[in-house]
């Protein structure tokens, strides 16, 4: 899995690009937790490049919510699939996230 990352003003975008699986998702969580500490919590998850995750994908982006729970904020993400969302639903982690359509809309929730 390879993670783009841009900037938006003071909002860093991380963008993950193939499935979060086993294989990617220790990376992605500690690629969450170097923005969590250079960005101060001012950064966005845009999984429209991730076409699905299975168990260990789903704790990691878990464990990356609650790491900036721990600071008094929530993950946002935007861009999620259909199937992104029923995993989410079914396993009652919805709530969890700050979920956008895009990452202007997810940048502007900031101001």
């Amino acid at each position: 899995m390879q993670i783009e990352e841009d900037r938006h003003g003071a909002v860093t975008v991380l963008k993950p690009r193939g499935p979060l699986t086993e294989d990617d998702a220790s990376g992605f969580l500690a690629r969450v937790r170097e923005s969590l500490r250079s960005s101060l919590g001012r950064f966005i998850v845009d999984v429209s490049g991730v076409p699905y995750v299975d168990s260990a994908g789903l704790e990691a982006m878990i464990d990356a919510g609650d790491a900036l729970e721990e600071s008094g904020l929530s993950l946002k993400v935007c861009g999620m699939n259909e199937t992104l969302r029923e995993v989410l639903d079914l396993t009652g982690h919805a709530g969890r996230f700050e979920r956008y359509e895009d990452v202007q809309t997810a940048v502007r929730s900031f101001l």
